[in-house]
């Protein structure tokens, strides 16, 4: 069982950062929890998850301003939106979703320079006594694993069911 630190998070945001932007291709760009490459846009687990099956779309131009995307970029993120939540759908059943974008740290963005979308799948009550009291989150599957199964959940789906 993997536990994710919520003050680990906080560590994160006040921290000095990694050099390289982490969803720059060629900087910091973590190829193990890639779930699916676009041809404007991608689709990476959250290395910090809020809730099992936490994952991030991001345009790889490195692009601060939502107003700055082009009209192919906003449409891919919007779609592989509907992807990520078909998948997550198929592999987990969640009851429901947090969508998600942090405009500008003031707005709480820890990565503020390079916009992403958050999708987050939630459970009638996912939040319990650990992440309340012990201030801990409890991931109940490894990241690469939940990886690989979206991976081939959004095979399925972007190939009608067939493999």
């Amino acid at each position: 069982m993997k536990h994710v630190s919520a003050p680990w998070r906080i560590e994160y945001l006040k921290g000095k950062k990694p050099e390289g932007c982490i969803f720059c291709r060629g900087s910091g760009l973590d190829r193990s929890l890639l779930v699916h490459e676009g041809q404007n846009a991608f689709i990476l687990m959250n290395r910090f998850p809020y809730n099992s099956g936490h994952v991030m779309i991001a345009p790889y131009r490195h692009v601060q301003n939502i107003e700055d995307l082009g009209t192919e970029e906003k449409l891919e993120i919007l779609e592989l939106m509907d992807l990520a939540i078909r998948a997550l759908k198929s592999a987990y059943g969640p009851h429901g979703f947090n969508l998600g974008m942090n405009l500008g740290k003031a707005a709480g963005a820890g990565i503020d320079d390079h916009l992403h979308l958050h999708v987050v799948p939630r459970w009638s009550g996912d939040t319990n006594f650990m992440s309340v009291l012990g201030e801990v989150r409890v991931i109940p599957e490894d990241l690469v694993k939940t990886r690989g199964r979206l991976r081939s959940k959004l095979k399925k789906i972007r190939t009608g069911g067939r493999k």
